[in-house]
């Protein structure tokens, strides 16, 4: 049978297949997408744990539960790795609301995005990778990337959609439409990184941002 590259991380051993697998070319590592995943797993623990600066592929690995190979097989370096993790969070995208009205497709996706930057991890992931940015202009580009086009493609959506029912003129500013959409609630949660939110704040900003929208 092939052998895998990673080794097992944990649990009994798998009961021999029927079917003889076929084998990996001579050389070639096989990655272990249930490793890969605990890697990833742990780098985010780490970061919320120790930050950026003091976090190592040693701590990585223990934290994992793989040996150090394991790691460096998939990334050369802790910056390349946290490069990859952050730019991936731009693809995952989020889901587009479709409500039928501007201010209820804003409110929705306040919900979502409040959740998400509110959570434990990421309200001390993303102010120490933004420290870092300063100093490192991959990192400053990974987390543009992350944070700008992980929210634009379902904001332009939801723009685009009140456009066509007629709440937003179709000459609209795009650029300040998404900056509107965007900012507020990102500078309350992770800037200045307010504990609680205030009762309906969210329905609040909605409807003020809907109507900064609609007056573009």
């Amino acid at each position: 049978m092939t052998s895998d590259a990673d080794g097992p991380l944990s649990g009994p051993p798998a009961r021999p297949s029927a079917r003889p697998r076929r084998r990996a070319p001579a050389g070639a590592a096989v990655l272990r997408e249930d490793v890969t995943e605990a890697i990833r797993a742990a780098v985010f623990a780490e970061l919320a744990a120790v930050g950026y600066a003091r976090m190592s592929i040693e701590g990585i690995a223990r934290r994992a539960g793989v040996g150090k190979t394991a790691v460096y097989r998939r990334w050369r370096s802790k910056l390349h790795l946290v490069l990859d993790i952050v730019s991936a969070l731009a693809v995952q995208g989020l889901p587009a609301p479709d409500t039928g009205s501007l201010e209820s497709d804003l409110r929705l996706l306040y919900e979502v995005v409040s959740r998400a930057l509110r959570h434990p991890i990421a309200s001390q992931i993303i102010p120490d990778l933004q420290a870092e940015a300063a100093r490192n202009p991959e990192i400053a580009a990974a987390m543009q990337k992350a944070l700008r086009e992980g929210q634009e493609g379902v904001a332009s959506t939801i723009v685009a959609a009140a456009a066509e029912r007629g709440e937003v003129r179709a000459g609209y500013d795009k650029e300040v439409a998404l900056d509107l959409i965007s900012g507020p609630l990102y500078w309350r949660s992770v800037v200045i990184r307010s504990d609680r939110l205030p009762k309906d704040y969210l329905g609040a900003l909605a409807r003020a941002t809907a109507g900064a929208l609609k007056a573009l």
